[in-house]
């Protein structure tokens, strides 16, 4: 596997958003979401900056409010904006404190951006538009605005799909995954395919497969050879209420 560092300087080649104009330049308090208006917000960004793994941690669930549900608020994208722009940071190269092993919070941070990508996924949006006689998307522009923003999100995590860190690289795979259903971004879903492939083959990490699995499956992939045992017992007992990713469970970390 390619070893790959990216650099802050890649984002703002790719014309990704600086991330101190966006905490800056955000009119935060003005911004809704779960649990009112998001004044609370910059502060819980900053701490993502921190050196300390636990602080990055916890201000990472502090975001909560902003994903509950599994729903989109107007402070979801500006928030995913800015861990996007973050992801190059040198304090988000921390490893994390839960589990004991550690997770590095970039990957963290990978798998909050991939959660948000999966739950605004081509699937669930047709899903809503029939529930909602077409009408979905037209009456949900959080949601929408996330969506059309697929290619910079791309741009953000892309850098890290060859990354010397498994657990990162995983987790861009992962994140990438449905992000590329944007029609901009299918000329990458061959190469991602390959991806998660691979990490089907070599992953233990029960969140990554289960992302990796159910794209592939949409996509039409036949998975059959490529689920273990663990993969299916995990899949038949999720709606038994077994975590099966989402922000408003516990994060793979």
């Amino acid at each position: 596997m390619t070893s790959e560092k990216p650099h802050a300087d890649d984002f703002a080649s790719l014309g990704l958003p600086q991330h101190q104009a966006l905490l800056a330049g955000t009119d935060w308090a003005s911004l809704g979401t779960a649990r009112g208006d998001g004044g609370f917000l910059p502060a819980a960004l900053a701490r993502l900056n921190t050196p300390d793994p636990a602080v990055q941690i916890r201000a990472l669930r502090d975001l909560e409010p902003v994903c509950h549900g599994n729903s989109f608020y107007e402070a979801t994208l500006p928030v995913a904006l800015y861990i996007a722009a973050i992801l190059t940071h040198p304090a988000t190269a921390t490893a994390g404190t839960e589990p004991a092993s550690g997770y590095p919070v970039r990957a963290a941070l990978l798998d909050w951006l991939g959660s948000l990508a999966y739950d605004a996924d081509d699937e669930g949006v047709a899903i809503g538009e029939r529930h909602f006689s077409g009408s979905y998307l037209d009456d949900y522009p959080e949601m929408r605005a996330f969506r059309d923003q697929r290619p910079t999100f791309y741009r953000a995590v892309s850098l890290f799909l060859g990354h010397e860190d498994t657990a990162v690289r995983e987790a861009a795979v992962v994140a990438a995954l449905p992000l590329v259903e944007h029609p901009d971004l299918t000329r990458h879903r061959e190469e991602l395919g390959r991806h998660a492939h691979h990490l089907l083959a070599t992953s233990t990490n029960r969140y990554h497969r289960s992302r990796s699995l159910d794209v592939l499956r949409v996509w039409g992939h036949d998975t059959t050879a490529l689920e273990t045992t663990a993969d299916i017992a995990s899949r038949d007992h999720v709606g038994e209420g077994i975590w099966a990713g989402g922000c408003t469970e516990e994060p793979p970390f």
